[in-house]
């Protein structure tokens, strides 16, 4: 059996000098209830020799309803619980946590009824300071936020957010 593959983005901004990182809530019946240890950086799965870059660029717009664009870097892969292998890039960006819309999905529910219902992928997305997702990001997903940190910084006062470090330039 192969390997399930998933690829994702981790959109983050820089507040007040902290690191804020975009997560996405999980759609469907399973996961209305359930909140820390629940959310994810929007994804999904590809196949050996597709572009992961492209399919975490796909899904982030299918689940959130924006497109992302920016300097990606790669994280680590991290393997989930589940043994699916996430891929995840991080960019710096801002959207708009209360216009997400995703597509929807189908699925038999309740379970056994012979019904198919209709529910989206993510039915919110919410920014979240890192101590913050650290509580509500999947488990075997938290090692992005370590990563992260370690890539821009801790965005202590003194740093400069990337995004203003290039506006900075003099104009002339």
């Amino acid at each position: 059996m192969a390997k399930k593959l998933s690829a994702g983005i981790l959109l983050y901004r820089v507040r007040e000098g902290e690191i804020e990182v975009f997560l996405a809530h999980p759609g469907g019946p399973y996961w209305a209830k359930k909140d820390n240890g629940a959310w994810s950086i929007p994804k999904g799965e590809f196949e050996e020799g597709d572009d992961p870059l492209a399919t975490a660029k796909r899904e982030f717009l299918e689940e959130t309803g924006s497109p992302v664009e920016g300097k990606f870097q790669p994280l680590s892969p991290v393997k989930q619980r589940s043994g699916k292998v996430v891929h995840a890039w991080v960019v710096e960006g801002d959207i708009d946590a209360t216009t997400v819309k995703s597509k929807p999905f189908s699925m038999e529910w309740p379970p056994r009824s012979g019904i198919a219902q209709e529910f989206p992928e993510v039915d919110k997305g919410e920014w979240f300071n890192i101590p913050s997702a650290r509580k509500k990001l999947l488990p075997g997903q938290r090692g992005f936020l370590e990563e992260l940190q370690n890539l821009v910084g801790h965005a202590a006062p003194e740093s400069k957010p990337i995004a203003n470090a290039r506006r900075s330039k003099t104009r002339g």
